[in-house]
Parts: C-alpha cells; sequence; structure tokens
C-alpha cells in the first residue's frame, strides 16, 4: 500500500478541534453545527459552487461509478428520478465471496489504529463530503424526491451533523476506558502482585447498512460512521431506487482511507441487479455482525428475528399522533400543523399522521372551536400554504415511489374528505409526480375505525379523528405507542393537567414528545447533538439516533494482561 499522504498530524491539526466541539455539543445538547445550511455559504475553501456542484452531479450521469473494489462481477443500476429523468449510472456488482474476506482482512489495521485516529478520519471524509455538499443534494434530490433546498439541508448539512454525532458518541465510549493501566494488588509482608494490562476496542466485525429511499444520507450516515469509528468494515447496501448519494459517499471513504494509509476496503458499496433482493441474504453471513435498517416493519421485524449473528439496529413504521386539547395561539397551531403535514410531501417517518380532537371542540385564543371548524381551519392552512404552486414544490418535492401514490389515491375512500388532494405541476420537471396532502376525518367512536388511523399510511395522508374527550385522546395516544409505536408526538394544551398527563405518556410508553410548537419549529425536524431521534423504546425503532446505546455494543474491549 503506498504511503499515507494524510498524516496523524495532519488530522489531528484539522479536525481535532471539531471532535472536542461535537463531544461537548453532546454534552450541553446546545445547537451547534459546523456544517453551513445555507447554498451561498459553499464555493470557497475547496468546497464546490452550486454551478460546479451541478456540473459535478451531471458528469457521473449516464456513466459507470467506478470503485475498484474487489469481487467486482458485472454493472448494474437502473435508477430514475422521481422527477422523470432516468438517471443512467452503473454501479459494479459485487461477489461477496470475495468482498467480503478482503473487507475483513482491512480490519487489523484500523483496529490498531485506535479509537482517536478512527475518528479523525471520519471527520476527514464528512469535511471532503461536506466540500460537496451541492453535489450530493442533486444526488439525494433525484433519488428520494425531495425538492431542492431540503436535499440540501437534510441530506448534506444535517446528515453530516448526524454523521459527526455517531462519531464523537462512538470516541466518548471507546475511551471511557484506558489503552494502558498499572495494576498493584497489596499481599501484606509479601511482594505487591503488579501486572500491566492493556485494553483494546475491538469492532465486531463487517457492518451491514442497508439504506432506505427518503432519506439515504440522514438516515444511513449515523450506522455508517458509528460503525467505521468504531472499528469495523462497513458495507452498504442502498436501497435500489437511491444508490446514488451512497455510491458517492463510499468513494470518498475509500479515497480518504486509502490516502491516510489504510485499506480502502473497510468501505464497500454492495448494489443489487433489479430483482435480486440481496439484503437478506447479506443479512444472514457469518461475516456480518451488525446491521443497521430503516424501512418497512415488516423487514425489520424479520432482521429482529433472523439476524441472529448481528446486532440489529431498526427504524420501522410508526404512527406518529398529535393531540389538540387547547391552544392559546390558534393560528401559529394550525401553521405549524400545516408545514408539518406537508413538508416533503409527508413522505418523513416523523410527520404526523393523526390529530385527534375533542367531539366538543378545544378552547382557544379565538374563542372557543368546535370540531368541525378545527378540522376545516386544518384544511384552509394547508391550502393556504400551498395554493401557490412554486411556494407547493419548494415543500412538496415528489412522490418517492408509486406504493406512496397508491395510497394517496386510495385515502378518499377510507373517511370523510376535507381536504383533497390536487396535482402541482413543477416548471423544470413536467414528469414529476407532486401531490398536496389529503386530511380524512374519522370518527374514533365508530368500529373498526382504528383499523385506519392505527396503521401507518406512509406519504401525504392525514387524519383528523373525533374522539370523546381529551382523556379518550390521551388514552388513544398511549395506546397507538404501545402497539404501533411513534417517532413523534405532539401536543397541544393550556392546561398543566393535560400536558402532565400527556408528558406521562410518552415517559411511560417511550416516545419523543414536543409541546405547543407554534413557531419555527417543527414536531417532524430534530436537530442533531440536541434532539433524539426516536427513542429505541417503542415498536418504531428499537434504537435511537444518537445516544450511547447505538455506540456502544459496536465494539467489544479485549485486555491482555502482563506481569509488570
Amino acid at each position: 500500500m503506498a504511503a499515507a499522504q494524510l498524516t496523524t498530524d495532519h488530522l489531528t491539526e484539522r479536525h481535532r478541534p471539531t471532535l472536542e466541539k461535537a463531544l461537548d455539543a453532546i454534552r450541553t445538547r446546545a445547537y451547534w453545527s459546523p456544517h453551513p445550511e445555507h447554498p451561498k455559504a459553499y464555493g470557497e475553501d475547496g468546497s464546490l459552487s452550486a454551478a460546479d456542484g451541478l456540473a459535478a452531479h451531471q458528469a457521473v450521469l449516464g456513466r459507470r461509478f467506478e470503485l475498484d473494489q474487489p469481487g467486482t462481477d458485472g454493472w448494474t443500476g437502473g435508477e430514475t428520478s422521481p422527477y422523470g429523468p432516468a438517471l443512467g449510472v452503473e454501479y459494479p456488482h459485487a461477489d461477496v465471496e470475495v468482498l467480503l474476506p478482503a473487507m475483513r482482512a482491512a480490519m487489523a489495521g484500523w483496529r490498531d489504529a485506535g479509537p482517536e485516529t478512527r475518528a479523525l478520519v471520519c471527520l476527514e471524509v464528512l469535511a471532503r463530503i461536506s466540500a460537496r455538499t451541492h453535489e450530493f443534494a442533486h444526488a439525494v434530490m433525484h433519488t428520494s424526491g425531495q425538492a431542492f433546498m431540503m436535499a440540501f439541508q437534510a441530506g448534506g448539512p444535517h446528515a453530516q451533523d448526524r454523521g459527526l454525532e455517531a462519531v464523537a458518541y462512538a470516541y466518548a465510549e471507546q475511551v471511557r476506558v484506558p489503552l494502558v493501566a498499572d495494576w498493584s494488588k497489596p499481599q501484606g509482608k509479601k511482594e505487591p502482585l503488579e501486572l500491566r494490562k492493556s485494553f483494546t476496542p475491538v469492532g465486531r466485525g463487517v457492518a451491514l447498512m442497508i439504506g432506505c429511499n427518503t432519506f439515504p444520507t440522514w438516515n444511513g450516515y449515523p450506522g455508517l460512521f458509528a460503525s467505521l469509528a468504531t472499528g469495523n468494515a462497513v458495507l452498504v447496501k442502498p436501497h435500489p431506487r437511491a444508490v446514488l448519494p451512497l455510491a458517492l459517499t463510499v468513494q470518498v471513504a475509500r479515497e480518504v482511507l486509502a490516502e491516510a494509509g489504510f485499506d480502502p476496503n473497510l468501505v464497500a458499496l454492495a448494489v443489487e441487479r433489479p430483482g435480486e433482493g440481496i439484503a437478506k441474504e447479506l443479512a444472514l453471513r457469518p461475516e456480518v455482525r451488525i446491521i443497521d435498517y430503516t424501512g418497512s416493519t415488516s423487514f425489520g421485524d424479520w432482521l429482529e428475528a433472523n439476524a441472529r449473528q448481528a446486532q440489529v439496529y431498526t427504524e420501522k413504521a410508526g404512527v406518529n399522533t398529535v393531540v389538540v386539547d387547547s391552544t392559546d395561539d390558534y393560528r401559529g397551531m394550525l401553521g405549524n400543523l400545516a408545514f408539518s403535514l406537508s413538508l416533503y410531501s409527508g413522505q418523513m417517518c416523523t410527520t404526523p399522521q393523526n390529530v385527534l380532537i375533542p367531539r366538543d371542540g378545544i378552547t382557544t385564543d379565538a374563542g372557543p372551536k368546535s370540531y368541525d371548524e378545527v378540522v376545516a381551519d386544518l384544511a384552509g392552512a394547508v391550502s393556504g400554504l400551498l395554493g401557490d404552486d412554486a411556494r407547493a414544490n419548494a415543500l412538496l418535492g415528489a412522490l418517492v415511489n408509486p406504493d406512496v401514490r397508491a395510497r394517496l389515491e386510495a385515502a378518499p375512500e377510507l373517511g370523510e374528505v376535507v381536504l383533497a388532494s390536487r396535482e402541482v405541476a413543477h416548471p423544470d420537471f413536467p414528469d414529476a409526480v407532486v401531490r398536496t396532502p389529503v386530511i380524512v376525518s374519522l370518527d374514533g367512536a365508530k368500529p373498526d375505525a382504528d383499523a385506519v388511523y392505527l396503521s401507518e399510511c406512509f406519504g401525504p395522508v392525514a387524519f383528523a379523528v373525533r374522539v370523546e374527550s381529551t382523556a379518550d385522546a390521551v388514552e388513544l395516544l398511549r395506546r397507538t405507542i404501545r402497539e404501533q409505536g411513534a417517532m413523534t408526538v405532539g401536543a397541544y394544551t393550556t392546561s398543566p393537567d393535560v400536558e402532565r398527563a400527556v408528558e406521562e405518556v410518552c415517559l411511560e410508553e417511550s416516545a419523543q414528545l414536543s409541546l405547543n410548537l407554534t413557531g419555527g419549529v417543527y414536531v417532524n425536524q430534530t436537530s442533531a447533538f440536541s434532539d433524539f431521534h426516536g427513542s429505541g423504546g417503542n415498536p418504531a425503532a428499537n434504537a435511537a439516533l444518537c445516544d450511547g446505546a447505538f455506540v456502544a455494543n459496536r465494539f467489544r474491549v479485549v485486555e491482555v494482561r502482563r506481569p509488570a
């Protein structure tokens, strides 16, 4: 292997201050980010400008994506942008019988590098990805269907923040134990017993990261960087509709690893041929000791039940709920809910689905509002927000796949439509499928209504559910979290007693709660270093992004004792 171009001194000088700030941020939970959110912040100091990022994106389209990883036995591709155009990129298809042993063999040198060097190399990977944020934004946009600004922010700096957060937690957990300790046990009049002990964090093996279609980088980076920073090799298996953002990530990681003097096969890509379905095969391989997965409940449950040789981290489906009891800012509540329901056409695991409203209505600063008035006003707020097509396109993006469209089109049969979905024409992409949300009213007291609202309907579909009282809403919230899980919970109330009751449910059922949001913070958004994404304590997910538990079981500490 060629001599390292990235020296330890260089990595330390460049990235140690960032690591220290990240460690401080996860302790204080204060706002901090080293990755600018605004597109105009890029274009200097080696980062790509908007024009250069678009050119870089276009340069990879219609070509083979070379990675020079072992075991390539052919080429595959087939991504089509939700906005219409085919990407035409071909990726290496891997013979895992060759690739996995090569990845396993790469781990020894990475283990010996130690926690700090691993963390600093990971930060160099993230820094280079950050410099190419404009390029990555187009890759995310044209695989997930996110509107450009959301793809830029969520797929760029916010995803990079989550990756850095995972590195910080990984480093903190690994250095809890000293690398070396001198041990001396008094023996009275005899000479003391003395040993020198070494403690080495050792990765479990190959980590399999199974990517998702909607947020390939945001959901993928925590597991990828947590595993890499704790000494594991990482095999990235993207969703077949969202390969490009993760292929770019693997490319950058392999370049940095090689320049730092490590085997680039510590990170590799596994792209499946159409209909091949390699995730199950990979998940059961004995070399795979860690799995990160975001997606459907059925496959997440299968992984947890069958991949017994691996530590499995899953984020699955949930039914996110908002309890509406009362508010002192009716207009702000409606605006906040309308934005939350509309953002990325509801294609977020954190988007509210069920809005529980008492049958007799609610009290507000604008006077008492009946159930029908609240639902009609919410529909009006969504219509007002999305009435202009330019604004609607910027907020909604495109529907990511035909399954989402099918659920949207079937929703009117589930109840009374209080806001119909409408088609939005995209000026730049005439083939894009852009739809506004549908709001369906359901009577929670009717037989079998719970079969509708207690199932996740992923996409731009919301249910306004008429309940008997706030107390009933709180109990339905408890049942929903316990049976179906929830990534987010929201509530609006001016009553301290109701606030305590909702909070108690979320504490007992382990769900993340947002109370009385009426401004520029939304229930479906979380901030790295401060907010936990999911809790790992209800059926929606068995892990939180990020906490100590998310990283600590990705490595073991191996002890060697010698006479002093």
